[in-house]
């Protein structure tokens, strides 16, 4: 599939689930670039311009929370597709302050990385 060897970054502070999600995607063919804030998450995207998806949780400890994260790489990085996360939250993918796809958590890998590969055929 044209989706092995894409960069992916995921955005989460817990790190068990940072690591859960990674290797999932890993194991599936992705380049995983990790960050556990907003502002690793924007070193990350200044530095590694071959990112094609970003993957984020809501509730973080920083600058930002994930959602206004979201906005901002929209904004500065728009070929970048966007998935957003929370175990607190409930929210409809029209209803995002971007375009994008929302999962609740606990997530489905599979439901996720099928997402993944749907966004970045289009």
């Amino acid at each position: 599939m044209a989706q092995k060897g894409t960069t992916v970054i995921v955005v989460e502070d817990e790190v068990i689930v940072r690591m859960d999600i990674a290797m999932s995607l890993q194991d599936e063919g992705f380049i995983v670039l990790e960050a556990s804030n907003a502002d690793e998450a924007i070193g990350l995207l200044d530095s590694h311009p071959e990112i094609r998806l970003m993957f984020t949780d809501i509730d973080m400890p920083g600058s930002m929370d994930g959602l206004k994260l979201a906005e901002a790489v929209r904004d500065r990085w728009p070929p970048v597709k966007i998935i957003i996360a929370s175990g607190h939250r409930q929210l409809r993918d029209d209803l995002l302050p971007i375009e994008g796809k929302f999962f609740s958590k606990p997530y489905d890998h599979a439901r996720i990385i099928s997402a993944m590969r749907e966004m970045l055929a289009a």
